[in-house]
């Protein structure tokens, strides 16, 4: 792969990648599982799981090196995400938005800007978010309010910010605010003290799943921002944060394959225990179609993810598959949960049984990093925009 114009790092050995994500799945197995429906009814952040993640280096999986970082690549990325889903999925969104922010800096930041902040991520001692969306700007990103206006070296912000993950407890947010010359994006460092002077956490979002890690939304009333903490060149923040959003959504896509499997399997499970009619329903042909289209799903979604993976690990525009992924993964764990609680019966619905979670959990990734309506229209434009190019 041609990965001259990639911020990513080239492809892991086959061996370390298998290694590295096998050390997750038994993290997973031994400190996840047994406590991640207590955390999740409790909705309480798992400040000592986050602790044990930072021990093995997640928080800097994708960060060279050189930053202290683990320098894998995008297809491990995926499979430990897969590994942190298959758990617990709110796991998995603390360590995206961060890997986002990390994403733009790597992507768009100046020299000083990776040496003093990819560090500080990667050992995870400051969490990033990202701060896009606004309560009138969703999906409607060019619609973004929120000012930035230049003050000699300094620019004041002023907006309000929706649906921030990991808001209150990030050090480092990636803010898209409009300026002069249109949307740019900058890096809040958002610490107690003078740079904390204007910005507050104005709400907490209460939600159907998705618990313990903090969804916010986030106020700024004439904070200062430095200028040296401008990413890229003004007017410019839309397209590079567009571009990092499709990192977003490869891991939605892998999140959504980690909760699609762990329904699948809790159903194959069930189904071989589940004693009707003298037999296992796993041996009732109804349960067996059932099964066998999961799991059709379930694979098919897998290899959309690495798919666009591979392309964005290459340095190749992957907005189609991205969206595809994304797509196709988060309405597979959508439809895996439920065939899971209809295989489970009555035991499904309760919270005996972890199925109930994982559909609590499925919306979220048909609706996070754009709605599944939005990556339709991104799809078909993509595909319009290849087919135009190739004609002309």
């Amino acid at each position: 792969m041609d990965t001259a114009h990639s911020p990513y790092a080239p492809p892991t050995d086959a061996d370390v990648r298998e290694e590295i994500i096998g050390t997750v799945r038994r993290f997973v197995a031994n400190e996840v599982a047994p406590v991640a429906a207590g955390l999740e009814r409790e909705d309480r952040f798992p400040a000592e799981i986050v602790a044990q993640m930072r021990e093995l280096g997640l928080f800097g999986i994708t960060i060279p090196e050189a930053y202290g970082g683990l320098g894998l690549d995008l297809l491990t990325y995926i499979g430990v995400i897969e590994e942190l889903a298959y758990g617990w999925m709110s796991l998995t969104g603390i360590i995206n938005t961060h890997t986002m922010v990390a994403t733009l800096l790597m992507a768009h930041g100046t020299d000083e800007q990776k040496q003093r902040w990819l560090p500080v991520l990667a050992a995870g001692e400051q969490r990033g978010a990202l701060s896009l969306s606004e309560p009138d700007a969703g999906s409607d990103t060019r619609n973004i309010s929120c000012k930035a206006q230049r003050d000699g070296d300094e620019y004041v912000v002023n907006g309000t910010k929706a649906w921030v993950t990991n808001g209150e407890r990030a050090g480092l947010v990636a803010l898209a605010a409009r300026t002069e010359e249109g949307i740019s994006a900058f890096i809040v460092e958002k610490e107690p003290g003078p740079a904390f002077e204007g910005i507050s956490v104005s709400k907490h979002v209460g939600k159907l799943g998705y618990k313990g890690v903090e969804t916010v939304e986030m106020a700024y009333v004439d904070h200062r921002v430095p200028a040296a903490n401008l990413i890229g060149e003004p007017g410019r923040g839309l397209p590079q944060i567009l571009g990092v959003l499709e990192v977003g959504r490869i891991n939605i896509a892998s999140r959504a394959v980690g909760v699609a499997r762990a329904a699948f399997d809790a159903a194959l499970a069930y189904a071989q225990e589940r004693v009707t009619m003298g037999k296992p329903i796993a041996e009732h042909q109804a349960i067996q179609l059932k099964l066998a289209d999961m799991a059709t799903r379930l694979e098919a979604a897998r290899l959309l993810t690495r798919n666009a993976a591979e392309r964005k690990m290459a340095g190749l525009r992957c907005d189609v598959e991205a969206g595809m992924a994304k797509l196709f993964a988060s309405e597979t764990a959508m439809e895996l949960a439920t065939e899971a609680m209809r295989i489970h019966g009555g035991m499904g619905y309760t919270t005996d049984m972890p199925v109930e979670r994982y559909y609590r959990d499925a919306p979220l990734m048909i609706i996070g990093e754009g709605t599944n309506e939005i990556q339709r229209l991104v799809i078909a434009r993509g595909l319009l925009a290849r087919a135009r190019g190739q004609a002309s």
